[in-house]
Protein backbone atom coordinates (compact mmCIF):
# COMPACT_ATOMS: atom_id res chain seq x y z
CA UNK A 1 0.00 0.00 0.00
CA UNK A 2 1.46 3.53 -0.91
CA UNK A 3 1.98 5.94 2.04
CA UNK A 4 0.22 9.28 1.59
CA UNK A 5 1.95 12.23 1.80
CA UNK A 6 0.93 13.77 5.38
CA UNK A 7 2.09 10.06 6.31
CA UNK A 8 5.42 10.28 4.94
CA UNK A 9 5.97 13.76 6.06
CA UNK A 10 8.86 14.48 8.20
CA UNK A 11 7.97 18.28 9.75
CA UNK A 12 10.14 19.63 12.79
CA UNK A 13 9.77 23.41 14.09
CA UNK A 14 12.45 24.03 16.49
CA UNK A 15 13.43 26.63 18.42
CA UNK A 16 16.58 28.81 19.03
CA UNK A 17 17.82 28.98 22.75
CA UNK A 18 16.05 25.74 23.50
CA UNK A 19 16.19 23.04 20.79
CA UNK A 20 19.24 24.44 19.24
CA UNK A 21 22.06 26.75 20.43
CA UNK A 22 20.90 25.89 23.49
CA UNK A 23 22.33 28.21 26.11
CA UNK A 24 23.19 30.84 23.48
CA UNK A 25 21.74 34.27 24.82
CA UNK A 26 21.32 35.88 21.62
CA UNK A 27 19.77 32.31 19.85
CA UNK A 28 17.32 32.91 22.83
CA UNK A 29 16.88 36.37 22.65
CA UNK A 30 16.27 36.34 18.89
CA UNK A 31 13.64 33.33 19.28
CA UNK A 32 13.53 32.02 15.78
CA UNK A 33 12.12 28.84 14.46
CA UNK A 34 14.29 26.36 11.92
CA UNK A 35 12.09 23.91 10.23
CA UNK A 36 13.38 20.48 9.53
CA UNK A 37 11.40 18.88 6.36
CA UNK A 38 11.74 15.72 4.64
CA UNK A 39 10.35 12.19 2.93
CA UNK A 40 10.04 9.77 5.89
CA UNK A 41 10.14 6.80 3.74
CA UNK A 42 13.71 8.29 2.07
CA UNK A 43 15.06 9.73 4.42
CA UNK A 44 15.80 13.14 2.91
CA UNK A 45 15.36 16.14 4.39
CA UNK A 46 16.04 20.03 4.11
CA UNK A 47 16.46 22.47 6.62
CA UNK A 48 15.15 25.98 6.76
CA UNK A 49 17.53 28.69 7.80
CA UNK A 50 20.26 27.36 9.64
CA UNK A 51 21.86 29.90 11.91
CA UNK A 52 23.36 30.01 15.69
CA UNK A 53 24.64 26.46 16.04
CA UNK A 54 23.67 24.55 12.62
CA UNK A 55 25.29 21.47 13.66
CA UNK A 56 22.64 21.21 16.19
CA UNK A 57 20.38 21.33 13.98
CA UNK A 58 22.20 18.51 11.72
CA UNK A 59 22.55 16.31 14.49
CA UNK A 60 18.40 16.59 15.51
CA UNK A 61 18.24 14.97 11.68
CA UNK A 62 20.44 12.98 11.47
CA UNK A 63 19.11 11.49 15.44
CA UNK A 64 15.43 11.29 13.75
CA UNK A 65 17.05 8.96 11.18
CA UNK A 66 16.86 11.57 8.30
CA UNK A 67 19.86 12.68 5.86
CA UNK A 68 20.37 16.48 5.22
CA UNK A 69 19.92 16.96 0.99
CA UNK A 70 19.70 20.93 0.72
CA UNK A 71 19.03 23.96 2.52
CA UNK A 72 15.67 26.06 2.12
CA UNK A 73 16.75 30.20 2.74
CA UNK A 74 13.37 32.17 3.69
CA UNK A 75 16.45 35.54 3.71
CA UNK A 76 19.63 36.89 4.16
CA UNK A 77 19.46 38.45 7.83
CA UNK A 78 22.16 36.59 9.97
CA UNK A 79 19.85 35.24 12.50
CA UNK A 80 18.64 32.92 9.75
CA UNK A 81 21.65 32.13 8.01
CA UNK A 82 24.51 33.19 9.79
CA UNK A 83 27.25 35.80 8.60
CA UNK A 84 28.30 39.25 9.26
CA UNK A 85 25.81 42.27 8.99
CA UNK A 86 25.40 45.79 11.00
CA UNK A 87 28.05 44.86 13.33
CA UNK A 88 27.24 41.02 14.61
CA UNK A 89 28.81 37.88 13.01
CA UNK A 90 26.51 34.35 13.58
CA UNK A 91 27.77 31.31 13.00
CA UNK A 92 25.51 29.67 10.47
CA UNK A 93 24.99 28.09 7.03
CA UNK A 94 28.69 28.22 6.03
CA UNK A 95 29.46 26.42 9.01
CA UNK A 96 27.28 23.44 8.13
CA UNK A 97 28.43 23.23 4.46
CA UNK A 98 32.10 22.83 5.97
CA UNK A 99 30.10 19.61 7.68
CA UNK A 100 28.30 18.69 4.35
CA UNK A 101 27.94 19.94 0.65
CA UNK A 102 24.15 20.34 -0.35
CA UNK A 103 22.60 22.83 -2.19
CA UNK A 104 21.12 26.26 -0.70
CA UNK A 105 17.71 27.22 -2.41
CA UNK A 106 17.24 31.23 -2.29
CA UNK A 107 15.19 33.35 -4.09
CA UNK A 108 17.42 34.45 -7.46
CA UNK A 109 16.71 38.43 -5.70
CA UNK A 110 18.19 37.24 -2.78
CA UNK A 111 21.22 35.14 -4.07
CA UNK A 112 23.63 38.19 -3.61
CA UNK A 113 22.53 39.52 -0.34
CA UNK A 114 22.81 36.12 0.68
CA UNK A 115 26.64 35.58 -0.87
CA UNK A 116 27.60 38.49 0.57
CA UNK A 117 26.09 38.61 4.14
CA UNK A 118 27.53 34.88 4.57
CA UNK A 119 30.72 35.34 1.97
CA UNK A 120 29.39 32.08 0.45
CA UNK A 121 29.90 31.96 -3.53
CA UNK A 122 26.89 33.08 -6.05
CA UNK A 123 28.08 29.86 -7.81
CA UNK A 124 27.53 27.73 -4.30
CA UNK A 125 23.64 29.10 -4.57
CA UNK A 126 20.88 27.71 -6.26
CA UNK A 127 18.47 30.35 -7.34
CA UNK A 128 14.80 30.10 -7.81
CA UNK A 129 11.70 32.19 -9.36
CA UNK A 130 8.38 32.14 -7.45
CA UNK A 131 6.28 29.69 -8.44
CA UNK A 132 9.47 26.90 -8.47
CA UNK A 133 9.24 23.50 -6.49
CA UNK A 134 12.27 21.71 -4.18
CA UNK A 135 11.58 18.10 -4.12
CA UNK A 136 12.53 16.01 -0.92
CA UNK A 137 11.53 12.48 -1.90
CA UNK A 138 8.16 12.56 -2.49
CA UNK A 139 7.58 15.49 -0.84
CA UNK A 140 7.31 19.26 -2.95
CA UNK A 141 7.82 22.34 -1.71
CA UNK A 142 6.63 25.28 -3.58
CA UNK A 143 8.57 28.19 -3.40
CA UNK A 144 6.86 31.74 -2.99
CA UNK A 145 8.56 34.98 -3.90
CA UNK A 146 7.00 37.05 -1.05
CA UNK A 147 9.37 40.26 -1.15
CA UNK A 148 9.01 43.19 1.67
CA UNK A 149 11.39 42.61 4.40
CA UNK A 150 13.83 41.91 1.86
CA UNK A 151 14.01 41.92 -1.59
CA UNK A 152 14.06 38.16 -2.08
CA UNK A 153 11.87 37.12 0.89
CA UNK A 154 10.13 33.86 0.31
CA UNK A 155 7.89 31.39 1.84
CA UNK A 156 7.49 28.10 1.57
CA UNK A 157 4.45 25.78 0.72
CA UNK A 158 4.31 22.05 1.68
CA UNK A 159 1.58 19.65 2.77
CA UNK A 160 -0.80 22.01 4.02
CA UNK A 161 2.20 24.42 6.06
CA UNK A 162 3.08 27.54 5.09
CA UNK A 163 6.81 28.20 6.51
CA UNK A 164 6.40 32.15 6.27
CA UNK A 165 10.05 33.44 7.51
CA UNK A 166 9.92 36.74 8.40
CA UNK A 167 6.95 38.15 6.07
CA UNK A 168 3.84 36.84 8.18
CA UNK A 169 4.39 36.57 12.13
CA UNK A 170 1.08 35.50 13.89
CA UNK A 171 1.08 38.72 15.07
CA UNK A 172 2.79 41.22 12.38
CA UNK A 173 4.84 40.72 9.69
CA UNK A 174 8.42 41.26 9.26
CA UNK A 175 10.24 45.25 9.43
CA UNK A 176 10.36 46.87 5.97
CA UNK A 177 13.32 49.34 7.56
CA UNK A 178 16.46 47.26 7.30
CA UNK A 179 18.40 47.72 3.94
CA UNK A 180 15.86 45.95 0.84
CA UNK A 181 12.86 46.41 3.01
CA UNK A 182 9.65 47.88 1.00
CA UNK A 183 6.66 48.48 2.96
CA UNK A 184 4.42 48.77 -0.38
CA UNK A 185 6.18 44.95 -1.78
CA UNK A 186 5.19 43.71 1.59
CA UNK A 187 1.20 44.81 1.83
CA UNK A 188 1.59 42.59 -2.07
CA UNK A 189 2.80 39.81 -0.35
CA UNK A 190 0.93 39.29 2.55
CA UNK A 191 -2.39 39.51 0.14
CA UNK A 192 -0.51 36.76 -1.84
CA UNK A 193 -0.30 35.25 1.58
CA UNK A 194 -3.96 35.92 2.55
CA UNK A 195 -5.42 34.59 -1.22
CA UNK A 196 -3.42 30.83 -0.69
CA UNK A 197 -5.89 27.88 -0.98
CA UNK A 198 -6.87 25.40 2.11
CA UNK A 199 -6.14 27.20 4.88
CA UNK A 200 -2.89 26.42 5.40
CA UNK A 201 -1.04 26.46 9.28
CA UNK A 202 0.92 29.43 9.71
CA UNK A 203 4.54 28.63 11.33
CA UNK A 204 6.53 31.92 11.35
CA UNK A 205 10.35 32.54 11.39
CA UNK A 206 10.45 33.87 14.71
CA UNK A 207 7.94 33.19 17.99
CA UNK A 208 6.84 36.75 18.53
CA UNK A 209 2.88 35.22 19.53
CA UNK A 210 1.32 33.03 22.22
CA UNK A 211 1.29 30.10 20.22
CA UNK A 212 3.74 28.90 17.88
CA UNK A 213 2.02 28.56 14.71
CA UNK A 214 -2.38 28.76 13.55
CA UNK A 215 -4.14 28.31 10.82
CA UNK A 216 -4.14 30.86 8.45
CA UNK A 217 -8.02 31.89 8.66
CA UNK A 218 -6.94 32.63 12.29
CA UNK A 219 -4.00 34.83 11.73
CA UNK A 220 -6.74 36.76 9.12
CA UNK A 221 -8.98 37.79 11.60
CA UNK A 222 -6.45 38.30 14.52
CA UNK A 223 -3.55 39.82 12.88
CA UNK A 224 -3.61 43.94 12.41
CA UNK A 225 -1.75 43.66 8.93
CA UNK A 226 -4.71 41.99 7.41
CA UNK A 227 -6.93 45.11 8.41
CA UNK A 228 -5.93 47.16 5.49
CA UNK A 229 -7.96 46.68 2.60
CA UNK A 230 -5.96 48.86 0.08
CA UNK A 231 -2.18 50.33 -0.27
CA UNK A 232 -3.75 53.34 0.57
CA UNK A 233 -5.45 52.52 3.98
CA UNK A 234 -1.88 49.93 4.41
CA UNK A 235 0.45 53.11 4.22
CA UNK A 236 -1.66 55.03 6.41
CA UNK A 237 -1.56 52.07 9.30
CA UNK A 238 2.23 51.48 8.84
CA UNK A 239 2.73 55.57 9.14
CA UNK A 240 4.01 55.42 5.68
Amino acid sequence: MDVGESDRLYFRQLLSGRDYAAGDPMAAQMRNFAYLIGDRETGEAVVVDPAYAAGDLLDTLEADGMRLSGVLVTHHHPDHVGGKMMGFELKGLAELLDRVSVPVHVNTHEAQWVSRVTEIPMTDLTAHDHGDRVSVGAVDIELLHTPGHTPGSQCFLVDGRLVAGDTLFLEGCGRTDFPGGDSDEMFRSLQQLAALPGDPTVFPGHWYSADPSAALSEVKRSNYVFSAANLDRWRMLMGG
